[in-house]
């Protein structure tokens, strides 16, 4: 019987890293089905994403010779089996447009993800948290009770064993601690092209400068608000007679789209940290 796994990998760039990678996975007995690479010649880093078939029921010994082939090239690396959905949870306030999308495509086939858990400091979606059968979990929070609030939905993100976060439209800005703790599993996604607009109300600050222009991104959240790794980015047109009503709601289906790209991505391990900026295997 043969399984399917997903290796991703970055180290110091050099000559034959392709070569020493796929002639490893050759003598493990492993088919490779998908391989990419990226070589950023401004860092002098390699990245590599490898989705191969492997007939050892044993995952174990590959494991063990891949430690030694990473000690050798100093590479970062990590592997998964692709049959195993990763476990999520989502965090909402009161707009639910992208978890509404996030729920159906999952539901659908669409996401290979597991969603174990929707965090929200409103009441207002426990109904259709309840329609998935998805545990809802209101977490009021107030600037006196933020440290607390904060803690309950760590300590749930760790019960559920989750593998990602995603903040889709949580309108909280988490605390540095907890931004470190997510550090690389958790994506925001923010209603404006970044890096304009950044805050609480782009849609009103992109209103007030007449952009012809606006956008979403999906990003990895960081401390620094607004400002972590970028995965994903997309635009729809607006003009003079917009209102900002009319630019939140023609946004609303580019940030659905924008953050359910990221997702996928993520969740598909085709995403690898670079600095501050991302290296996305599509």
């Amino acid at each position: 019987m043969t399984q399917a796994y997903i290796l991703t990998l970055s180290c110091p760039d050099r000559r034959g890293l392709v070569h020493a990678v796929s002639g490893f996975l050759l003598e493990q007995g492993a088919n490779i089905e998908e391989a990419a690479q990226y070589n950023d010649s401004a860092t002098g880093l390699f990245f590599m994403r490898v989705q191969f078939v492997f007939s050892d029921t044993d995952p174990a010994t590959l494991k063990t010779a891949l430690a030694e082939l990473a000690e050798r090239f100093e590479m970062r690396w990590s592997l998964h089996s692709q049959a195993e959905n990763m476990k999520t949870v989502l965090l909402v306030s009161k707009d639910g447009h992208c978890l509404n999308d996030l729920l159906f495509r999952w539901k659908s086939g669409l996401l290979p993800i597991d969603i174990r858990a929707i965090i929200s400091n409103h009441r207002d979606f426990y109904q259709l948290a309840a329609s998935y059968n998805v545990p809802f979990h209101h977490i009021p929070v107030t600037a006196a009770t933020k440290a607390q609030a904060e803690a309950r939905q760590f300590e749930i993100i760790q019960a559920e064993g989750a593998e990602l976060v995603v903040l889709a439209r949580y309108m909280q800005v988490l605390s540095n601690d907890l931004c470190i703790k997510l550090a690389g599993r958790a994506i925001n996604i923010h209603h404006s092209f970044l890096p304009s607009f950044k805050g609480a109300k782009p849609y009103y600050q992109a209103h007030d400068r007449g952009v012809k222009l606006i956008g979403a991104t999906a990003h990895y959240v960081t401390a620094d608000l607004d400002e972590g790794p970028i995965i994903e980015q997309d635009v729809a047109r607006a003009d003079h007679t917009d209102t900002v009503e009319d630019l939140t709601a023609r946004g609303r289906d580019t940030e659905s789209q924008v953050l359910a790209r990221a997702v996928k991505w993520h969740s598909e391990r085709r995403v690898i940290l670079n600095g501050h900026k991302t290296v996305v295997f599509r």
